[in-house]
């Protein structure tokens, strides 16, 4: 029997379960799908990232649209690529600077790939700072430069910030000025709740498509995800 048939029979009796109820069946019903999942535990594994994605969608809804449009420049890889993959990242995170060699290789292997960093600086005293100079960053087309120099770093502070901005070639005057203004502010504030609504908690969390994951889940999972996103 195909998945797609004990799908069709293990939902038609838990339809039945709700009919049962009302002609005093109700416990027979229960046993037949108890029964019929212990013969066919398989099946569970498939439901459950049935149930996932249905979540993960009903959880995008109203906000793909947000959580897809990168603060200006703040994008890794194709700016124009057909496929989108967002990262919520913070400097001070271990696991999104394990994550970095698995960024780079989808970006290798996939050039029509887009990565929307969404900066959620939630880990460090100077997480906010670093993220801010990243969009100041962004803003002067030298995104993935400060991104690069400051992971390299190894550790955050005013000291690392400033020696990444500079190794990324920034106008440090203009970019301090940038990343205190309004817009960067906003960018941060919209972050964390975008983040919010799609119940991350932590850093790296990743969209594509209809999947939301959490953590350092290595390559072959993102890889996974993003040719889901592309459609195959």
């Amino acid at each position: 029997m195909g998945s797609g048939t004990k799908f069709a029979v293990i939902a038609g009796c838990v339809a039945l379960v709700g009919v049962g109820g009302w002609f005093g069946g109700r416990p027979a019903i229960e046993k037949i799908v108890h029964d019929y999942i212990l013969e066919h535990p398989e099946i569970l594994p498939q439901a459950m990232e049935n149930l996932q994605r249905k979540q993960a969608s009903q959880q995008l809804a109203g906000v793909r649209q947000n959580v897809e449009t990168p603060f200006p420049g703040a994008v890794l890889g194709n700016p124009q690529g057909k496929v989108t993959l967002v990262e919520f990242t913070d400097y001070a995170c271990g696991y999104c600077r394990r994550s970095l060699p698995d960024v780079a290789q989808l970006l290798k292997k996939n050039p029509d790939l887009r990565i929307v960093v969404r900066e959620l600086p939630i880990i460090g005293p100077e997480s906010p700072a670093a993220a801010k100079m990243a969009l100041a960053a962004a803003e002067q087309g030298k995104y993935s430069q400060f991104h690069d120099a400051m992971f390299a770093m190894g550790q955050v502070d005013a000291q690392s910030i400033e020696a990444a901005a500079r190794q990324a070639g920034l106008d440090l005057e203009r970019a301090r000025k940038v990343a205190a203004g309004p817009a960067v502010e906003q960018e941060l504030s919209r972050n964390l709740e975008i983040a919010s609504r799609l119940g991350f908690s932590g850093t790296p969390s990743w969209v594509a498509g209809e999947r939301l994951i959490s953590g350092a889940v290595g390559v072959d999972q993102l890889s996974d995800a993003v040719s889901e996103a592309r459609g195959g």
